[in-house]
């Protein structure tokens, strides 16, 4: 995981002052490290039965498209409102200086399928706490949440409420 960690750099104050963000620009830009990642995530998964990849907008479109291909699943996009052409479900959700709310098609999936959720990022836990409640409303089963970086200090694996997650770099 050095290679990858290696890869992401810290970008001081942004996008706020205090505030240290964690840039996988170059990680998506060095071709081994994007392809390491996305070979992790699918053979991670890849015995799974995994039916669709929900990736949260928008760095989790890039893994999470790239390991559905993959696994040979379907990819499902989890958006911010107004954003999806067709009738929605929404899900509220807190941040520390507000609120927020991400949208997935109704029809996007169905009881008994088997999801995998991506994301870049675990840091709070909002949104990806936000994207199980949807998959949850659709009473399709969640395998695991899957995230390239987890700030283990913002405690995000709370809001996740006892879903299986999994991370490639801790910090």
């Amino acid at each position: 995981m050095k290679e990858l960690r290696d890869r992401i750099r810290d970008i001081p104050d942004f996008p706020k002052k205090g505030i240290i963000f964690k840039d996988i620009t170059p990680l998506l830009a060095d071709v081994s490290s994007f392809q390491k990642v996305v070979d992790i995530f699918a053979k991670r998964y890849a015995n799974q039965s995994i039916d669709y990849v929900v990736g949260i907008e928008s760095r989790g479109f890039i893994f999470g498209a790239a390991t559905a291909y993959r696994l040979d699943a379907g990819f499902i996009p989890v958006r911010k409102p107004g954003k999806l052409p067709y009738e929605t479900h929404r899900v509220d959700y807190e941040l520390e200086y507000g609120t927020d709310s991400i949208e997935i098609h109704v029809d996007a999936l169905h009881e008994g399928n088997r999801v995998v959720i991506i994301d870049d990022l675990l840091a709070t836990g909002g949104t990806a706490g936000a994207a199980c409640q949807l998959v949850q409303k659709a009473k399709a089963t969640i395998v695991e949440c899957g995230f390239v970086v987890e700030l283990e200090f913002l405690k995000g694996r709370e809001k996740l409420k006892g879903t299986p997650s999994f991370s490639l770099i801790q910090y």
